[in-house]
């Protein structure tokens, strides 16, 4: 018995692993266009005064591919097993991010962020449905945070790659390491959990179950909304830093990628702090909603900064990326709210809902940005996001230590 507990515990671990490489490479894809948006504007020919709107529009199809895609592998999760969706998902995203070096022209760039936006969505959701299914209820945590806190340190790779080698070539590393991964997941193993309940007469995946229960249905929106200001700190604050930048009298263009190279440095420490946190106080609300104050604090600092040097974005965005390291606390939340029938669904759909968010976040951003300018619109979303982020965490109830060998 203590041998099969072993060995059961270097399953799992192995597993921790290869989900925590697995997200690696999907942080690299998901931030390489944020990282080599203007470098490669430039080479198709975008006119400088259309860099930020046409950004808006490709990181946007990007975001409605994760949307579509969350859905998609979410269902697949919980009807055909985890471990295919893995398979799936990365070979889509791989292949489509091949085919982002090659594109000439603004319309194809999207269309193809939209396709790798796809493939995306499975990676994240099926991963750490596995680790919380596969390791015991006290220690999940602590997979979780090594999934997440790894896997982040992609956007660090995706920056060091961009500054040796062009944007095309950037793009086929990410997808050739996808490739590569395919291979090491070969002989991973299926949660014992959806193997058991394969026998029982359960509806999987199905998807109207969230929306046929007003109960449920809140408890998921919940999950939902308390992600929302991780991605407008990503995808607003740090990708458009040549413009905030410009508003602030920097003196200096800000670099959008040394942004996001920061950021995720600060995320990755910030899932640490957050998953230590939450398995110290036994609780992951307190967590969540500590990490909500500290992302008020560093937003607050970076857009009050008055010529912002180069050196001090570089620690602010550090620190806003430690603000925003509760994403691997808050898909852990998702995937223990729900049963194993929906917990794929649940956990893969909530955080590219999460991402996809991002399209209502930046229209109402640059509706306030139109009526008084690009400051005071972002001081108005952040203040927004947090609270209604701060609003839900309130309505979940704790599940740290939950069992979650059930089904709804």
């Amino acid at each position: 018995m203590a041998k099969e507990n072993l060995s059961n515990t270097k399953n799992a671990w192995l597993l921790v692993i290869v989900a925590a490489l697995g997200y690696f490479v999907d942080i690299y894809d998901l931030v390489i266009f944020s990282i080599v948006r203007v470098q490669s504007f430039h080479d198709i020919g975008i006119p400088e005064a259309e860099m930020r709107t046409d950004g808006e529009y490709v990181l946007n199809m990007q975001m409605g591919g994760l949307l579509l895609g969350g859905l998609l592998w979410g269902v697949l999760g919980d009807r055909i097993g985890r471990i295919k969706v893995l398979f799936g998902s990365i070979l889509l995203y791989s292949l489509a991010n091949i085919a982002n070096g090659f594109v000439q022209d603004i319309h194809s760039y999207a269309l193809i962020r939209f396709i790798a936006g796809i493939g995306l969505a499975g990676e994240l959701g099926a991963g750490i449905t596995l680790v919380s299914e596969t390791m015991s209820k006290n220690k999940r945590g602590y997979g979780t945070m090594i999934v997440a806190s790894v896997g982040v340190l992609g956007a660090v790779a995706a920056y060091y790659v961009s500054e040796v080698f062009d944007w095309r070539n950037a793009y086929f590393a990410g997808g050739a390491m996808g490739l590569l991964l395919l291979l090491l997941r070969v002989g991973t193993f299926e949660s014992g959990m959806f193997r058991e309940m394969t026998g029982k007469q359960v509806e999987k995946g199905k998807l109207s179950m969230l929306f046929t229960d007003k109960a449920r249905f809140t408890r998921y929106v919940w999950c939902l909304l308390i992600g929302l200001p991780i991605w407008f700190v990503v995808g607003i604050l740090v990708t458009q830093a040549p413009e905030f930048g410009r508003a602030l009298g920097a003196p200096v263009t800000l670099s959008a990628g040394k942004g996001i190279l920061f950021t995720y440095l600060g995320l990755s420490i910030g899932d640490v702090l957050a998953g230590l946190f939450a398995q110290v106080t036994k609780s992951r609300r307190l967590a969540v909603f500590l990490f909500q104050l500290l992302i008020i604090a560093t937003s607050v600092w970076y857009l009050s900064s008055e010529g912002l040097t180069e050196q001090r974005f570089h620690w602010i965005a550090f620190f806003m990326g430690i603000a925003i390291g509760y994403w691997a606390t808050f898909v852990t939340i998702a995937s223990e709210q729900f049963g194993t029938n929906l917990r794929a669904t649940v956990t893969t759909t909530a955080p590219n809902f999460v991402r996809g968010a991002l399209i209502p976040s930046t229209l109402l951003f640059e509706f306030f940005v139109r009526r008084s300018d690009i400051i005071t619109a972002a001081y108005i979303m952040i203040f927004l996001l947090t609270g209604i982020a701060m609003f839900a965490i309130s309505r979940l109830k704790e599940s740290f230590n939950r069992d979650l060998d059930f089904v709804e």
